[in-house]
C-alpha cells in the first residue's frame, strides 16, 4: 500500500523537504498556506496548495478544523505534520483518525502519553530507563513544590509537566529564591500550555544534551539510528547539532541506544521519534538520564540522514502506510561526521531578537558534503508571524574536524542581506577552541557569551552596507542585475 495524495500540514523548509520526498515516492503533495505565505516557496514546491486562514498561526497552521477541512477538500489520504505546529498535538492526530486520514506519525494515545513529562518519567522508570532523580508532588501548591525541592536538596530544576522549549522551567539554587521561581514557572506553564502542573528534578550541572533517533513500525520492529549531540543551545533551543557525539564511548553509546529502543517499546511507539537524554560526566563513567521523547520528526534529522545514508521521511511514508521498516538494526551504521547549523533571522547581540523583512540578497553555498534545507528565496519576505528559521546548513565529511571546517567555509560564503542573521555567531561557535575540542555542555553559549556575542568589525559592516545597496538595486531592475558587480565574488569574509 502507498499513499496517492498527502497534505503537508506545515510551512517553510520542512514543508519543502516533505514535498520533495513525496515527489520521489510518486506521491502527490498538497501544501497549506496562510495569507502571509501565499507566495512562499513551500507553496510552489508542492503539486497543489490550499489556503487555511489569515496570518496568525492560531487561525491557520494551528487550526485543527481548517487543516482537516483542507485535507478533505483536496481528497488527501494522509497528513504529514512535519515538526512544530500540530506535529505533537494528540487532538489533531485523533481528528485525522476520525476523519479517515492517516496521520504520518505515532498514534494519538502515544503522543498524549509522552507529552506529559510526569507520565513519561513514570513510564521510563517502569521500563528501566534511567531518569533524573526527581519528584512530582500530589500537593501542587507552591508550598508543595517547595517541599519536594527541599527533599531532593538544592540545586533543583522546576519544570512544567506539559513543557517544552524551556518554557515553565526554572533553576533554583537556594531556598531563598524558591518561592518566586516556582510561581514564575507556574505562570509561564499556564500561559504556554494551559497546564500549571510542575515537577522537580535534581539540577545536573553542565550536562550534555544527547538524543537518539528511533524508528518503529506496526509489526514490532524498533531500531535506533544512533545519536545526535545537541548541547549548543540558546534559550533551551538547539542551534548546532552533530553526529556522532564527541562525548560517547562505544560502551556508553551502546547503553544509550539500547535504552532508547526500550523507551520506544515501552511507549508503544510507531514511526519516527527521538529519545532525548542528559549526559553527565565523561568517558565510560558518564551517566545518562531520560529527558523527554519528541513524538515527531526532528528539525535536525538531516544530521542522521547524512551519517546513516537513509531517508527518514520516505521511511515515514512506508511505515504510516502499514509497511515494514526498510532497514534492520544490523544494516544501520554510522559513517563519517555531520554537523548542522541552524541559520536564523535573529540578532544574537540583541538577545537573539527575531528579525523580519525582505531578503535583499540570499545566496546558498554549495559543494561536496554541503546540504541546505531552506524555506526562503532572495527577494522574499520573512514574516513576523512564524519561527525565524531561514535554513539548515548540514556539512558532512570523513572526520569531525573536517566537517567543522567544511561548515565554517560554507557559512562564510552564505551572504544574507536585508535582515540580521546569526551566521557570524555560528562561525564564532565553530571557531571556539572549546567547541573544536568537543568540550560542550548546554550552558556553552552563556559561558562563552563575551566571545560569541561580539559585534562585527566596522570594515565588514561597511562591506555589508555597500553590498546591500548593490543587492537592492539589482532587485529593483532585471536589466541592472546583469550589470551590477556582485561584491561577494571578491570578498570572502562578511559581518552581517
Amino acid at each position: 500500500m502507498t499513499f496517492r495524495r498527502v497534505l503537508i500540514a506545515n510551512r517553510g523548509e520542512i514543508a519543502i523537504r516533505i514535498a520533495r520526498a513525496c515527489r520521489e515516492a510518486g506521491i502527490e503533495s498538497v501544501a497549506i498556506y496562510s495569507d502571509a505565505d501565499r507566495n512562499a516557496p513551500h507553496v510552489a514546491a508542492a503539486d497543489r496548495a490550499i489556503r487555511v486562514g489569515p496570518p496568525p498561526s492560531s487561525q491557520s497552521y494551528l487550526s485543527v478544523p481548517a487543516v482537516i477541512e483542507a485535507a478533505r477538500a483536496t481528497s488527501c489520504e494522509a497528513v504529514h505534520p512535519g515538526y512544530g505546529f500540530l506535529s505533537e498535538n494528540a487532538a489533531f492526530a485523533s481528528a485525522c483518525d476520525q476523519d479517515g486520514l492517516t496521520f504520518i506519525g505515532p498514534p494519538a494515545a502515544v503522543i498524549s502519553r509522552m507529552g506529559s513529562k510526569v507520565a513519561a518519567r513514570q513510564l521510563m522508570t517502569d521500563a528501566g530507563v534511567p531518569v533524573v532523580p526527581g519528584d512530582t508532588p500530589r500537593d501542587q501548591s507552591d508550598s508543595g513544590i517547595l517541599q519536594s525541592a527541599e527533599r531532593l536538596g538544592f540545586p533543583v530544576l522546576v519544570k512544567a509537566s506539559a513543557g517544552g522549549g524551556g518554557k515553565g522551567m526554572r533553576a533554583i539554587r537556594e531556598r531563598g529564591a524558591a518561592v518566586e521561581s516556582i510561581a514564575a514557572a507556574r505562570r509561564e506553564a499556564i500561559s504556554a500550555f494551559n497546564d500549571g502542573t510542575l515537577y522537580v528534578e535534581r539540577l545536573i550541572e553542565r550536562p550534555r544534551h544527547v538524543e537518539v533517533q528511533i524508528f518503529a513500525d506496526a509489526h514490532g520492529r524498533v531500531v535506533h539510528l544512533f545519536e545526535r549531540e545537541c548541547s549548543i543551545q540558546r534559550r533551551h533551543q538547539k542551534i548546532i547539532e552533530e553526529s556522532p557525539s564527541p562525548a560517547l564511548t562505544p560502551s556508553v553509546r551502546s547503553a544509550m541506544t539500547d535504552a532508547a529502543v526500550a523507551a520506544a517499546r515501552a511507549a508503544g511507539y510507531i514511526n519516527a521519534g527521538t529519545i532525548e537524554f542528559l549526559l553527565e560526566g565523561s568517558g565510560d563513567n558518564s551517566r545518562f538520564y531520560f529527558l523527554e521523547m519528541n513524538t515527531r520528526l526532528q528539525v535536525e534529522h538531516p544530521v542522521t540522514e547524512a551519517v546513516t545514508g537513509v531517508d527518514l521521511v520516505r521511511a515515514q511514508f512506508v511505515v504510516a502506510a502499514g509497511g515494514e521498516l526498510p532497514w534492520t538494526q544490523a544494516s544501520l551504521t554510522q559513517r563519517g561526521h555531520a554537523i548542522e547549523c541552524r541559520v536564523y533571522a535573529e540578532d544574537p547581540a540583541a538577545g537573539f531578537l527575531p528579525q523580519a523583512g525582505t531578503l535583499l540578497m540570499y545566496r546558498e553555498p554549495a559543494g561536496p558534503g554541503i546540504r541546505i534545507d531552506s524555506g526562503v528565496v532572495e527577494g522574499g519576505t520573512v514574516p513576523v508571524h512564524y519561527d525565524p528559521l531561514l535554513a539548515k546548513l548540514t556539512a558532512s565529511a570523513e572526520t569531525r574536524d573536517a566537517a567543522i571546517s567544511r561548515a565554517r567555509v560554507a557559512l562564510q560564503v552564505f551572504p544574507i542581506l536585508g535582515i540580521r542573521t546569526n551566521v557570524p555567531f555560528l562561525i564564532r561557535v565553530l571557531d571556539h577552541p572549546d567547541f573544536r575540542s568537543g568540550r560542550l555542555h548546554t550552558g556553552f553559549i552563556d559561558e562563552h557569551a563575551s566571545d560569541l556575542l561580539k559585534t562585527a568589525p566596522a570594515p565588514l559592516e561597511a562591506v555589508a552596507a555597500a553590498a546591500s545597496v548593490s543587492a537592492e538595486s539589482s532587485l529593483a531592475s532585471a536589466s541592472a542585475r546583469s550589470t551590477i558587480a556582485d561584491p561577494w565574488s571578491s570578498i570572502r569574509g562578511w559581518g552581517r
